[in-house]
């Protein structure tokens, strides 16, 4: 299902700043916010009463907009037409629809004559109290939420939304209020959102920008820089071209901030702290994040490289931009769409050979398989994809799914409430077992790779799965794995040879054991009981019963 998140939305974010924040080694313009509230409690700066003292929601854009909504609900109420309406009020047809749409706002000697004509008091049609089934409306348009999106972004301005909700005030005032209901209950952020609107702007461009491939290749041939680019070149155009200082210190002196792979520093002078213990590549995505920024001109940005802080959408998205910048500029497109012509013309599926072209860009395993996912779909002409990224925690045995881009549609694999266990039949779950009884020292992480022909239960999609796992080098006792799966379609089985690799067994598998029909004698590996499918089953197998017995009984 296209969008569906693994991730477990009920975890709730930090919304402490981590105390080094405040330490003498980061003086400056270093903050990192703590973003982490309710729709309800979201910082914002004061904002003046609105008119009549009532709350501001209408002010400015919205006033109108607002205005015109109780006008339409007053004249209906009424029974009165735009015609009828215009004759009572000596306003032309054109001027009340104008004033309906939002787009018009009456002067005081126009209101009182509408007033007199529903015979409302003058007050009550200035007021910003809606009433009645529009209060939910009123209620959602106030909320922080609505003011965090970035509507202009996708082309709706605020009176447009209004427009479109107040069609059927009813229906939306449930809708409003169910979804407020699930937000509560699942602990959702504002942040969510914007991450959800991320997805589906990475969706609908098949996650793939053509503008910032562009912008890079132009780079590329400005510097006159080579395949992989070197880590000295690309701290050469930071510090000498930007005059940005680069240290390798501070984050390894602050225990609190070993988790951040970067903290930016505004200055001045501008900063860029990076933890010295990432790995070369690592370090050089960090630097082509910050290249990204400047290259394509992005103001709004984060502190940190992970998501510590969120500040508006604006911000979320040019963090993306600067991450795809970077992950395209370590991975060349046009060798990377040369080594995966000559390795899918291969009849036998070879992990040795797929991890060699990884370190060929000498890049992280989650590198090389998110920059497939941009490649994959707009070069090979394979569009249904689905990539995630699962955590195993040595400690409890656990397992997380907390990344995933979902670009097949129906059939991908689904994970749902926190509480479900992931199907270990998952080629992501047997790679990170492997890795787990045969740990590795950190000074010689080698990444293991492994293949699966899978058939997703019960739409029946057949998926080839790419995976690829290591353990965590800021995260001690946590191993991680990334996997692509591709859709085995007419496409996919003329493209990929090894697609039906006798060594790889097909094998179905499942979103989690809560949900998975097949009987405990099929699959050893289960580790939880299929309570959920049961459930669904029994349900099913009732409103069975229920039409037969009305069809039983109203053919007599």
């Amino acid at each position: 299902m296209p969008g569906v998140e693994f991730r477990d939305l009920r975890q709730a974010r930090s919304t402490k700043a981590p105390p080094a924040c405040q330490a003498t080694a980061l003086k400056g313009a270093a903050t990192i916010s703590a973003s982490g509230q309710g729709f309800n409690n979201i910082a914002r700066a004061p904002e003046p009463a609105g008119i009549l003292g009532e709350p501001s929601i209408m002010r400015g854009e919205n006033l109108p907009v607002i205005f015109g909504l109780k006008l339409r609900k007053l004249r209906e109420a009424k029974g009165l037409g735009l015609k009828e309406m215009s004759e009572l009020s000596g306003m032309s047809i054109s001027y009340l629809n104008e004033i309906e749409k939002g787009k018009k706002y009456p002067k005081a000697d126009k209101i009182l004559q509408l007033s007199n004509v529903l015979e409302v008091a003058y007050d009550d049609m200035v007021s910003l109290k809606l009433g009645g089934e529009l209060d939910a409306l009123g209620a959602f348009l106030d909320s922080p939420l609505i003011q965090a999106l970035p509507l202009q972004m996708i082309g709706l301005a605020p009176r447009d939304v209004i427009e479109l909700l107040s069609k059927a005030p009813k229906e939306v005032s449930v809708l409003i209020r169910t979804l407020v209901e699930i937000a509560g209950s699942y602990d959702m952020h504002v942040e969510h959102f914007f991450y959800a609107m991320l997805r589906s702007y990475q969706e609908t461009h098949r996650n793939y920008f053509e503008e910032i491939e562009d912008a890079v290749s132009e780079l590329l041939i400005k510097k006159g820089w080579g395949a992989p680019v070197s880590l000295q070149s690309l701290k050469d155009v930071l510090e000498k071209e930007y005059g940005i200082a680069i240290d390798e210190k501070v984050l390894g002196e602050n225990p609190e901030l070993s988790g951040f792979r970067s903290v930016w520093i505004e200055g001045p002078p501008e900063r860029l702290l990076i933890n010295p213990r990432l790995s070369e590549r690592q370090k050089a995505f960090q630097l082509g994040r910050e290249i990204g920024y400047r290259e394509l001109g992005l103001k709004a940005r984060g502190t940190t490289s992970s998501r510590a802080e969120v500040e508006s959408f604006e911000q979320v998205l040019n963090d993306f931009k600067a991450s795809y910048y970077s992950g395209a500029l370590l991975i060349n497109r046009a060798m990377l769409i040369d080594d995966l012509k000559k390795f899918f013309s291969k009849k036998r599926w070879d992990p040795q050979d797929f991890v060699e072209i990884m370190y060929g860009y000498r890049v992280t395993p989650e590198m090389f398989l998110y920059r497939l996912t941009q490649i994959i779909p707009t070069h090979f002409g394979l569009e249904h994809l689905h990539f995630h990224r699962v955590n195993h925690h040595l400690e409890g045995d656990t397992f997380h799914v907390n990344k995933q881009l979902n670009l097949a549609g129906p059939g991908a694999p689904m994970v749902f409430g926190e509480q479900e266990h992931v199907c270990r039949r998952w080629v992501a779950m047997n790679i990170l077992r492997t890795l787990a009884r045969n740990p590795q020292p950190e000074s010689g992480i080698q990444p293991l790779a492994a293949a699966q022909r899978c058939r997703f239960m019960p739409e029946q999609e057949e998926y080839f799965l790419f995976s690829l796992a290591r353990p965590l080098s800021l995260t001690p006792g946590t191993n991680t794995s990334v996997t692509l799966g591709v859709l085995s379609d007419e496409a996919f089985r003329e493209t990929v040879k090894f697609h039906d690799d006798p060594a790889l067994k097909l094998t179905e598998v499942h979103g989690t054991c809560e949900r998975c029909p097949l009987e405990p004698d099929l699959c050893g590996q289960r580790v939880a009981p299929p309570e959920i499918h049961q459930s669904m089953a029994a349900l099913e197998e009732r409103d069975k019963r229920l039409v037969e017995l009305l069809e039983r009984l109203q053919g007599k």
